[in-house]
């Protein structure tokens, strides 16, 4: 593969990295900032009182933004996020599916940016 070649595959990943990253964080951002506000009586008031249930996929939001300037050390804090998220969403005690599916995404996520890295140096 010559140098053209592993610059173009970098840019799939990215681009797969960026879309999947910016895409899925917001959906489960909205999900997280949702689903738990009926419990504080709906409505905007229970989006605000539930948001802090939302913190960890806007920290993936903004993690994405830093992968898109600085791959390495946007990947690197992902993959970091990922290991919390493990130990947040207790995979290893209680494990489900769902839950283990996020965080794969999320791990994934944090390899491309890496990948994509490691093949345009």
């Amino acid at each position: 593969m010559n140098h053209d070649d592993g610059y173009i595959v970098a840019n799939i990943f990215r681009s797969v990295a960026l879309f999947t990253g910016f895409v899925f964080g917001i959906l489960v951002f909205l999900f997280a900032l949702v689903s738990g506000s009926e419990a504080y009586g709906g409505g905007l008031m229970g989006m605000i009182k539930n948001s802090p249930n939302a913190l960890p996929w806007a920290l993936l939001l903004l993690l994405v933004g830093v992968a898109w300037k600085w791959e390495f050390l946007g990947g690197s804090l992902i993959l970091a996020l990922a290991a919390y998220l493990f130990y947040l969403l207790k995979i290893f005690t209680l494990f489900s599916l769902a839950p283990f599916v996020i965080v794969l995404i999320v791990l994934f996520d944090g390899l491309f940016f890496i990948i994509s890295w490691a093949l345009k140096r």
